[in-house]
C-alpha cells in the first residue's frame, strides 16, 4: 500500500485543485492519505519568499488559472484573498484526536468552505460557526492543543523540506503543487526514471552564478 501525507493550507487555491483531483489521480492504486494542515505563511518565511497572492502580476495570474482550472469544481474566489487561515487550520486539528490527522470529509469542508463559497469571506464569523458545527470538533479550535498541533506539524514539514503547499510526500519525495499528480503518479507506477538516479542527480546540481 502507498503510504502519503498530503499537506494543506487553505489558503492555497492550488491546495485545493489538487484536494479535488486526487481520487481521480490515484484510482485503481492502493493508497492511503494522512492529510496534514500546515501554516503556509511560516514556510514563506522560514524560506524568505513571499507568497503568490503578495505579488501583483502573479496574483492575477494565479486568481486566472484557478478559476479556468476549478470550472469543474465551480471554484469561485473568497472576498479576501490572501486571509489569515488559522482559524481553519486550528479547526481542522480540533477535529482528530492526538496522534491521527484530520479526515479526508474535514478537509473538504474546509476547502469548500473557502473556495466553494460563491465568493463568501472564508473568516465572516457566522460562517466559521456554522462549519464549527457542521464538523463538531472534539475540542475548541482555539485551545491550546490544536494551537500546538498546527505549530508542530508545521515544524515537521519544514524539517522534512516541505517547502509549499499542496505538497505530497510519499518515501521521502516530495512532489509539489497541483500539477505534480502525473509526476506522483509515475513514482507510485514505478517509472524506471525514479530508479536511475536522475531525481538524485537534479536535486545535487550546484547553483549557477550569473555575472554581469
Amino acid at each position: 500500500m502507498h503510504a502519503l501525507r498530503f499537506y494543506f493550507d487553505p489558503i492555497s487555491p492550488y491546495a485545493a485543485l489538487a484536494f479535488w483531483n486526487l481520487p481521480e489521480a490515484l484510482q485503481g492504486r492502493n493508497h492511503v492519505v494522512d492529510y496534514v494542515p500546515v501554516l503556509f505563511g511560516a514556510m514563506l518565511k522560514a524560506n524568505g519568499q513571499k507568497g503568490p497572492a503578495e505579488i501583483e502580476n502573479k496574483r492575477a495570474w494565479t486568481y486566472r488559472q484557478v478559476l479556468l482550472l476549478g470550472r469543474a469544481q465551480s471554484l469561485s474566489l473568497p472576498a479576501q484573498h490572501p486571509f489569515n487561515p488559522l482559524a481553519l487550520l486550528r479547526l481542522a486539528w480540533a477535529c482528530c484526536d492526538e496522534g491521527s490527522t484530520p479526515s479526508r470529509w474535514v478537509v473538504e469542508q474546509l476547502l469548500n468552505h473557502v473556495w466553494q463559497g460563491q465568493g463568501a469571506d472564508a473568516n465572516e464569523p457566522a460562517r466559521l460557526q456554522a462549519l464549527a458545527e457542521t464538523l463538531a470538533p472534539q475540542r475548541r479550535a482555539d485551545e491550546e492543543t490544536a494551537k500546538r498541533r498546527l505549530r508542530e506539524a508545521t515544524d515537521a514539514a519544514l524539517a522534512a523540506g516541505v517547502f509549499g503547499v499542496p505538497t505530497i510526500e510519499w518515501q521521502g519525495k516530495l512532489f509539489w503543487g497541483q500539477d505534480a499528480l502525473p509526476m506522483l503518479v509515475a513514482a507510485l507506477d514505478g517509472d524506471p526514471w525514479f530508479r536511475s538516479g536522475a531525481w538524485e542527480d537534479a536535486g545535487k546540481r550546484p547553483v549557477g552564478i550569473q555575472r554581469s
